[in-house]
């Protein structure tokens, strides 16, 4: 395998990873029943003020703990609000990103094109010298390590032990997870405020890895909207938001390889517009049903498992109020 290909390879990896990230994040939430749209303006003000805080105390890590916390107090407000306060989750959350959005921007200016650090690659000892997987896996920065580790652990504590269950059953069956003794609102107010510091981790990955710095136009402006768009395509199943985001990043790679090319002469605007279609096609296919009417023209030995492989169908309780602890 050539390097050139090697390379790209190792480029999607890296540029998937805050989509993972942020994916993993909204997962947990949504998972508790409760809809965050905050996503995009927490990425947009988590990455300035994780750029900001790295600056101000010239350390990345000061950046992602700063970050963390934004993502995470975006959450809080949106979590009493609709908790607390009974107020819509969808417009709660849509105010929240324009909000955010339009803050990083305004609070952002004093650290408009600054130099400052930046997370380096750290190839790990033995893996990195794997031929092809090596390149393409283990020498990455910190973000992508973390991502990692991050889906394997949602995915076991999801699926594999009892607070995992109990955050389903939380998302699915609130009156029964209360029945047996879980404090519903407590629990949707815990994993909402983790998944939006989940989210703000995966703001600090844009501006201290991947394009480190902050600008007037942020890169990141829009994938929160993919984000969101990736967990419903991902089923809400931790796995799946994997394949969607490096699916996405994959496509992108093509595109930037194509606008290089001299004889590629198709509209630079509309190949940008690639991962906005993507997301379209994605929650069609979803809403109308096409994934379950797919599975039907399977043989009748696989459809349980083509069914429980491409679930998507949200948790029963998404978006809904509970009136209780």
């Amino acid at each position: 395998m050539n390097d050139a290909l090697i390379n790209t390879l190792n480029s999607i990896v890296a540029n998937a990873t805050p989509l993972v990230i942020a994916g993993i994040g909204e997962t947990i939430t949504e998972r508790a029943g409760v809809v965050n749209l905050s996503v995009n303006g927490t990425l947009l003000l988590s990455a300035m003020t994780g750029f900001a805080a790295a600056v101000a105390a010239n350390s990345a890590a000061a950046g992602i703990l700063a970050a963390a916390l934004t993502g995470a107090a975006v959450a809080l407000v949106l979590a009493l609000t609709s908790i607390r306060l009974r107020q819509d989750q969808i417009a709660v959350g849509f105010v929240l990103t324009l909000l955010c959005a339009d803050l990083a921007r305004f609070l952002g200016k004093p650290v408009v094109n600054i130099p400052g650090p930046r997370l380096q690659t750290w190839n790990i000892p033995l893996l990195s010298d794997i031929p092809v997987a090596g390149p393409v896996l283990f020498s990455h920065n910190l973000f992508v390590y973390f991502s990692f580790a991050l889906v394997i652990v949602t995915w076991v504590v999801l699926f594999r032990t009892r607070p995992g269950l109990t955050l389903r059953a939380i998302g699915e069956r609130p009156e029964a997870a209360y029945a047996r003794g879980a404090r519903v609102n407590r629990l949707r107010y815990f994993y909402t405020v983790l998944g939006g510091a989940l989210i703000g981790v995966a703001g600090a990955s844009y501006s201290l890895a991947i394009k480190a710095g902050w600008s007037a136009n942020p890169s990141m402006d829009g994938d929160g909207w993919i984000a969101l768009a990736i967990v419903i395509f991902a089923g809400w199943h931790p796995a799946r938001v994997v394949l969607g985001a490096y699916l996405l990043a994959a496509l992108r790679a093509v595109a930037s390889e194509l606008q290089r090319s001299p004889d590629f002469k198709f509209p630079v605007v509309l190949l940008n517009t690639l991962p906005w279609l993507l997301m379209l096609a994605t929650l069609i296919l979803v809403s109308g049903g096409w994934i379950d009417r797919a599975i039907k023209v399977l043989p009748r030995r696989v459809q349980g498992a083509a069914r429980a492989l491409l679930r998507s169908n949200p948790p029963a309780a998404l978006g809904t109020r509970f009136e209780g602890q």
